[in-house]
């Protein structure tokens, strides 16, 4: 690590949570990765190679990996695809040498979060772990969000999806209750149950996450 400056001059990184994950073949860096998440406050594993994140990892995990680019048997990035074949979501952050920044511009067209080259600067790293562990945090909750919709979507019947179909589509009342051959007035209770249910403070809440789910 370059630039190294005393570990008090960290502060506590808030108010982000979760474990840094770090593979590393390289004993030191390993050790010194580890000391440098503990002058922070950050929770840390470490792994000294691929196959060891790999028979560990799981779906729950909270926080973001570091991987080092170049690592015998496995790389950096074939280990990045392993984790993405395994639906695992974590951020990733790539340690990298110099001539290993088109690779890991690759990696980041796949979704990779970030690059850091070495020697790199204990704060520049610690600032971009910190950044993934804030988008870690904004990923799970909007697969939490996504859930909560999908799941309040369940609950309609099958005429109350045929009205929030149409209420999506922007037509009016009496246009949906001329399309399903039924009552204007039928279509408002049809309309206020599906209000209810999808927990929606407003028609334009509610067409938003009837879009929001069809995104994801």
């Amino acid at each position: 690590m370059a630039d190294a400056e005393p570990l008090s001059r960290y502060p506590p990184l808030m108010p982000t949570s979760g474990t840094v994950y770090i593979v590393d073949d390289d004993e030191a860096v390993r050790s010194a990765l580890r000391m440098l998440m503990a002058s922070c406050g950050l929770r840390a594993q470490v792994f000294a190679s691929p196959k060891e994140l790999l028979e560990a990892v799981q779906p729950g995990w909270i926080g973001c990996l570091l991987l080092d680019v170049r690592m015998p048997g496995m790389s950096g990035l074939d280990l990045h695809e392993q984790l993405i074949a395994r639906g695992i979501e974590l951020p990733v952050i790539l340690l990298t040498g110099h001539g290993d920044v088109p690779m890991a511009v690759r990696a980041m067209k796949r979704g990779a979060f970030d690059f850091v080259q070495k020697p790199f600067n204990d704060q520049i790293l610690l600032d971009r772990i910190n950044e993934a562990l804030t988008l870690d945090a904004d990923n799970r909750g909007q697969r939490r969000q996504l859930a909560l919709l999908r799941e309040r979507h369940e609950r309609l019947s099958a005429r109350e999806r045929e009205v929030l179909e149409h209420l999506v589509q922007g037509r009016l009342n009496k246009v949906i209750a001329a399309e399903l051959g039924i009552s204007e007035r039928t279509v408002e209770l049809h309309r206020a149950r599906v209000m209810e249910k999808m927990e929606a403070a407003s028609l334009a809440q509610l067409v938003e996450s009837v879009l929001e789910m069809r995104r994801n």
